[in-house]
């Protein structure tokens, strides 16, 4: 799950929303300040009723944000780095650059999120008992017990052995230490999580057509949203599955064409040996790598422009460009790549630049070890 934008860092985590939050949000902000809180608190001003709903909102995904955040601070204490974290419709989810080692550490990374939703939940169930004790409003009273009911919903519905929830890491974390095979127990999580979709999915349809309920509706949208995303980790993990043993060299585009970062844009634009083949290059100073260029940002300085802009002006700074080691596993580096020329990984071996990487790289990589497999296991 990408995020649509970026909020910011917590703990040198990037946090990012899904536009699906939008969407859930607007239905809990609307929802509380048009339903629940004038059906049982009714008398009130508008604005009043708005204020406590989008605020209800708020707290809401704080404590999604909450739940997030344990998961990738426990996986960083189990030697997992954390790439960010995305707010969506289900919730939250914590991209991994990498795999947990065992069984074990997979079972406490994926057992925090619920745990702490139902602490969150125990926590404002006592704050709505302290609430009405000290004869507080009303409205105050029905935010906190909302929150109560919606974390420990969360937590239970987490929980459950479904991926991608954290019950489906569970799940595949006890799978794992059957077996002994992690990439079996993941497509056996993640079957689990496409199952139970198409089950919310029909449930929620046939629902909607008896009763004509718009909640039919939404629980068949959670079971499609979850469908998808289950999918997408079953790829994932075959991925990994083929890639697994493979440096990211056997990969990399070797000996990459470089600029100089002192070349202008209409030298770089113009130079018959950037033309072709590649929309990106490193960018070096003094033979040294300092970051990454790519032909769109280039071509986005205005022509009068163009001999007075540096490369170094229009580059990606290396400190924002992904770096890695010859030798270290592609299949780490997967979960870090994204599309887009701008998202090239540079391949480093004791500061020296080595090689360069692309998702498209990564692909015929995947081609030839599928059609090498394949020619193996034929007659």
């Amino acid at each position: 799950m990408r995020a649509t934008f970026v909020l910011g860092r917590i703990a040198g985590v990037r946090v990012g929303v899904h536009w699906s939050v939008l969407f859930i949000f607007g239905i809990i902000a609307f929802g509380l300040s048009q339903g629940r809180l004038p059906e049982t608190y009714p008398g009130r001003a508008w604005a009043v009723y708005w204020a406590a709903g989008l605020c209800t909102a708020v707290i809401f995904f704080a404590s999604l944000l909450a739940h997030e955040l344990a998961d990738a601070v426990v996986a960083r204490r189990n030697g997992v780095e954390v790439d960010d974290i995305v707010l969506w419709l289900l919730g939250g989810a914590a991209r991994l650059k990498s795999e947990a080692s065992s069984p074990g550490r997979e079972l406490r990374i994926a057992g925090v999120g619920p745990l702490v939703s139902l602490l969150l939940g125990g926590l404002f169930t006592l704050a709505t008992w302290l609430l009405d004790l000290a004869s507080a409003s009303g409205i105050v009273v029905e935010m906190a017990a909302w929150l109560a009911g919606i974390n420990v919903l969360l937590a239970v519905f987490n929980a459950l052995p479904a991926a991608p929830l954290d019950g489906g890491r569970l799940l595949r974390a006890f799978l794992w230490w059957r077996t002994g095979d992690r990439l079996r127990a993941t497509a056996g999580a993640t079957a689990a999580g496409r199952v139970f979709g198409w089950l919310l999915v029909v449930l929620g349809l046939v629902a909607f057509m008896r009763t004509g309920a718009f909640g039919g509706l939404w629980l068949a949208l959670i079971g499609w949203f979850l469908i998808t995303a289950a999918t997408a980790e079953g790829r994932q993990a075959q991925l990994r599955g083929v890639l697994a043993g493979v440096p990211v060299r056997d990969a990399m585009t070797p000996e990459p064409l470089t600029v100089s970062a002192e070349t202008t844009v209409a030298g770089f634009l113009t130079d018959a040996r950037y033309r072709y083949r590649h929309s990106a290059f490193p960018v070096t100073e003094d033979g040294a790598p300092v970051g990454l260029v790519t032909l769109d940002s280039a071509r986005r300085v205005p022509q009068a422009e163009a001999h007075a802009v540096t490369v170094r002006d229009v580059m990606v700074s290396l400190s924002q460009t992904t770096v890695v080691e010859p030798d270290s596993p592609l299949v780490d580096l997967l979960p870090r790549m994204e599309p887009g020329a701008e998202h090239r990984v540079l391949v480093m071996d004791q500061g020296r630049l080595v090689g360069i990487v692309s998702l498209s790289d990564v692909s015929r990589a995947v081609t030839w070890l599928m059609n090498t497999a394949g020619r193996r296991s034929g007659p």
